[in-house]
């Protein structure tokens, strides 16, 4: 199901849904099983932007003994990519959709 549905996003870490075609025009047996992984994916979420506070945070520390500004120019990139990575994860984790209602 995962490799029909999601695919595995390098930068941030998760899966990620790929729908091929609109939402609703997946039966409901279908949307149930992709909100069931979604769900379970999006548990991972909180983890995972903890896991790159703390690769901040090592980075933090890298920069404020740096001396090279070369280095330290690609140490602030660094931070700002995660940064950025973490941005993304939040609006992923917000992201709640629901079964579309058949009449």
């Amino acid at each position: 199901m995962k490799n029909e549905f999601f695919s595995y996003d390098a930068r941030l870490g998760i899966h990620l849904p790929v729908l091929m075609k609109e939402w609703p025009s997946y039966s409901s047996q279908e949307q149930e099983m992709v909100l069931l992984e979604w769900e379970r994916v999006r548990g991972t979420i909180p983890d995972r932007i903890q896991e790159i506070e703390v690769e901040i945070e090592r980075l933090q520390g890298e920069l404020a003994q740096e001396d090279d500004f070369d280095r330290s120019c690609m140490i602030n990139g660094e931070i700002s990519e995660r940064a950025s990575e973490i941005n993304d994860l939040w609006i992923w984790y917000r992201t709640n959709p629901e079964k579309t209602q058949r009449e």
